[in-house]
């Protein structure tokens, strides 16, 4: 399990003001991109390689 007590937790810029539907990404660990849920922040989250999440948000920009 990875230590995310250092993540600087971002949300979209595209995210509303709706009540906090959202996904929060931190990116700016060694290694991992880790998102989560914002309504959730002490919740699970799952992290990813830097590759990996390149690859994902590129095809959900292909996919638009």
């Amino acid at each position: 399990m990875a230590d995310l007590s250092s993540a600087c937790w971002r949300k979209s810029t595209r995210s509303g003001s709706n009540g906090g539907e959202c996904v929060e990404v931190a990116d700016n660990l060694p290694g991992i991109v880790a998102i989560r849920d914002s309504k959730d922040p002490h919740g699970p989250a799952l992290t990813f390689s830097p590759t990996a999440w390149v690859s994902f948000v590129q095809s959900a920009r292909i996919s638009r």
